[in-house]
């Protein structure tokens, strides 16, 4: 897998434990939304076995490679039941002491057309690009808060397993996952793979598209220049008509950019995806092409990093938040659709109360009606 290398960095490894042969809940897939459930399951219960089966490193997929763009409600808008997701995320990572440079000073909706007269934005991108709205949003480091989800699912005593991927599992009960070489039992297992292993998650070939998002990173600017760009309040941006364009300002005064989706050709398999071939390296000068030219302070702007992470659509733009086909003792959720930094926490949490039966899944999040 060449998806390249984000700016931030996972500090924590989990600590070596023995395989167990069986747990209570088994979470497969080692992001926001495992490490997250994996922690409220044992805060909720502590006599809880809970353990997290990552494939890779944990944040290896979506959310080590995110933007680290925050933003409330679904891609669908609001959802019945979602509830305030911009209140009650923060509200997580503080129970959860998850310290990740989380700042809700709210987001621009920026287009082509109906821009606000006193915009701070106006660039040049096939049409002068404005402020249309503010919406409730903000930024955080992606590799803290999955450093930090990770530590307190082990501090509350779930176990973490890296480099462990499910290869299939036997449907009976309890279900049995199988890896190289091993077997684990589980009562219950949360699917938080998103867009990566969906056959094992149950999605059929037609119920959701997985795509990589390509994202890049400028150096550091003077102040006077993000001043200047209109950038000053460092509030994250993405646009609400297509060419799309989304970014925000790092602590240090870099721009993350963002554009461009790929798939692979021929599969839904991303981890054959390779950002060094063709059609990236296309997508990535195109888009350092944009920066460029939207306005005189970015002319000799430049890529210090390029990188993509795996996104996951459903065709109506909801998340996928049900129980796995083959089985009501069994979540899958994913398919954020771009919008999962604070979604995947927020519905992590509820995932872990639903498990243990004491909420609900919502209707909303069904594949199949």
């Amino acid at each position: 897998m060449h998806w390249g290398t984000p700016p931030w960095r996972v500090d924590f490894r989990p600590p070596a434990t023995p395989l167990p042969k069986s747990v209570d809940v088994a979470i497969i897939g080692g992001g926001f939304t495992g490490l997250a459930a994996a922690a409220w399951l044992r805060r909720v219960d502590p006599g809880l076995s809970v353990a997290v089966f990552e494939a890779g490193r944990i944040g290896h997929g979506a959310s080590g490679r995110t933007g680290g763009m925050v933003l409330g409600e679904t891609a669908a808008g609001d959802k019945p039941g979602l509830g305030d997701v911009l209140a009650g995320f923060p509200k997580i990572l503080r129970a959860l002491e998850v310290e990740c440079d989380l700042v809700l000073g709210g987001a621009w909706e920026i287009g082509r057309k109906h821009g606000l007269a006193n915009s701070a934005i106006s660039w040049e991108d096939s049409g002068t690009l404005r402020v249309v709205k503010e919406v409730p949003g903000g930024s955080l480091d992606p590799g803290k808060m999955v450093s930090g989800l990770a530590r307190a699912a082990v501090r509350a005593g779930a176990m973490v397993f890296e480099n462990r991927r499910a290869s299939k599992i036997e449907w009976q009960s309890p279900a049995a996952i199988e890896f190289p070489r091993s077997k684990v039992r589980a009562g219950k297992i949360l699917f938080a793979t998103n867009a990566l292993s969906l056959d094992l998650a149950g999605y059929a070939e037609n119920e959701a598209t997985p795509r990589l998002t390509l994202a890049a990173l400028t150096p550091p600017l003077p102040e006077k220049k993000l001043t200047a760009i209109g950038l000053g309040e460092r509030k994250p941006f993405y646009t609400v008509d297509f060419p799309y364009l989304w970014g925000r300002v790092r602590g240090d005064r870099s721009i993350v950019w963002g554009a461009g989706l790929v798939a692979a050709p021929g599969s839904r398999d991303l981890e054959t995806l390779d950002i060094r071939t063709q059609e990236p390296r296309q997508a990535f000068a195109t888009l350092e092409n944009r920066v460029r030219h939207l306005h005189p302070a970015l002319a000799h702007s430049r890529f210090t990093r390029a990188w993509g992470g795996p996104i996951l659509f459903r065709e109506n733009w909801t998340p996928v938040f049900t129980h796995h086909p083959a089985s009501r003792n069994a979540i899958v959720l994913g398919a954020y659709a771009g919008h999962g930094v604070a979604l995947s926490v927020y519905l992590g949490t509820w995932s872990a109360e639903a498990l243990l039966g004491k909420r609900d899944l919502p209707a909303w999040g069904e594949l199949r009606k």
